[in-house]
Formats: C-alpha cells, sequence, structure tokens
C-alpha cells in the first residue's frame, strides 16, 4: 500500500440516478490527486444501482464493486468499503451527488499540510451551508448538539460524509451500527488528531433521503451512551519489543 495514494470509498443503497455522473466527477478529481481506486459498495440496493454499477465498471478501470445480498446499513458498507480498499489512505463520500467531489483536493492538501507534525490524523469535512429541508437541518443541529456536549469531540457536524483517514488508523475502531456518526471522538480516542475543514453541499438532485426527522435523531442520539461509556475507557497501546536473536 502507497502512503500518499487514495482509495475512494463510496456507500450507497438505491441512488441509481447518481452513480454515474458522481463517477465523473470523481475521475475528474484523479487527475489532480493520486486516486487509485474508487470502491463502491452497494448496500443491498433494489434499483437498478448494481447493474449501472456493473456496467461502468467495463468503463472506468479504476472502479471497484462490491456488493451485499442485503441492506445492512451505511456503517456496514463503510467498513466492507474500507477493509477491502488496496490503499491506506482513504476518503469516504456519500453517494447521493451532495457531498463536492472537488472538495477532496482539499482534505489531501489539508492531510499533507499536517502530516509531518502529526502523522496519525484524520480530516473531517464540515458542511458550509446545508442544502437540505428545514426540517432536516434543526434534526441535525440538535443532535449534534447534544452528541458534541456529551462527547467534547469538537466537531459541529460529525454527519458529514466527507473525511480523509488511514486505514489502519480506522481498522483499528472498535464496529458497531452507526459508528460512522461517531468517527470524531472514537478517532480521538485512539490518538487520532481530528482537523476540520468547511467543504460544501449541494442540493440533492436525485433520488431521496434515506432518513426521516425522527430517525435521524434516534440514530444521533440512540447510541450516544455506549460512545460516551466508551470513551471513558482509552486503550493505550503498549510498546513491544520481540528478541528476535537466535538460540545459541
Amino acid at each position: 500500500m502507497e502512503d500518499f495514494v487514495i482509495t475512494i470509498v463510496v456507500p450507497i443503497f438505491n441512488e441509481e440516478e447518481n452513480i454515474a455522473p458522481l463517477i465523473d466527477e470523481i475521475i475528474a478529481v484523479s487527475k489532480i490527486i493520486p486516486i487509485s481506486e474508487i470502491l463502491y459498495v452497494d448496500d443491498g440496493s433494489d434499483d437498478e444501482s448494481l447493474a449501472i454499477l456493473q456496467r461502468l465498471k467495463e468503463q472506468h478501470n479504476t472502479l471497484r464493486v462490491i456488493s451485499h445480498r442485503k441492506c445492512c446499513g451505511q456503517s456496514a458498507a463503510l467498513w466492507t468499503g474500507i477493509k477491502a480498499a488496496g490503499n491506506d489512505l482513504i476518503v469516504t463520500l456519500d453517494g447521493d451527488g451532495q457531498n463536492d467531489p472537488a472538495d477532496i483536493a482539499l482534505l489531501y492538501q489539508t492531510y499533507l499540510d499536517h502530516k509531518t507534525s502529526w502523522p496519525r490524523i484524520m480530516i473531517a469535512g464540515q458542511r458550509k451551508k446545508r442544502n437540505d429541508s428545514w426540517a432536516k437541518r434543526i434534526s441535525s443541529r440538535l443532535a449534534n448538539h447534544i452528541r458534541s456536549r456529551i462527547l467534547k469531540d469538537n466537531t459541529r457536524d460529525t454527519g458529514c460524509s466527507l473525511k480523509l483517514f488511514r486505514r489502519k488508523d480506522y481498522l483499528c475502531l472498535p464496529y458497531f451500527d452507526h459508528m460512522h456518526r461517531f468517527l470524531p471522538a472514537l478517532m480521538k480516542r485512539d490518538n487520532v488528531r481530528v482537523v476540520h475543514t468547511d467543504v460544501s453541499h449541494r442540493p440533492r438532485t436525485h433520488g431521496k433521503s434515506k432518513y426521516g426527522t425522527f430517525d435521524r435523531l434516534a440514530v444521533g442520539v440512540g447510541d450516544l451512551w455506549g460512545v460516551w461509556w466508551l470513551l471513558q475507557r482509552p486503550f493505550d497501546y503498549p510498546e513491544t519489543f520481540e528478541d528476535l536473536s537466535e538460540k545459541t
């Protein structure tokens, strides 16, 4: 695995109209920064998403496609993609087109600017202006406020999927459903520095959100106390040494 080459991981569920335009945008960014893989994880879609991805795979040699036999949720889809990635540097973004792939270059440059002083680092996007419904913005703001007060993760927008981090750091985290909403807090627990940067947020042009207002609040707060409990029990990885000298 190369340290500075990126795998883009995109989890999707029923995003048939958004797939081709988003891939074209990611490929355009790959001409500016080193992206060697675009890894889509189809989370058991029941529309034409998987068929479209399989056709596009024949056209783009950097595109990889993994599918779940049934819908397992966004955290599971992310875990599948990150585990299968061929590079250590990972960028995640939503498959609905609301994250702008042009911002990947911004995250990458921010990573390069900080990694010499702090090798274990995560760059977390935070949306400058939400292009969502009033109800969706309010529910997300409330969930983010409660989470931030309890976890003290200094993150105002944990729901922004646009993030850059190292695969090896992610795979050290405890896995549980909805963990993707707590990534900054979990990374900080493992002594990974979290740097926030403003990114754009576009209106959804096709399809519909997979969460309603009540669901968003339930998902944002439901696992909160479990994560709080986990943060009270940090684990310092021990320095190890093995004697490899030959026996006499």
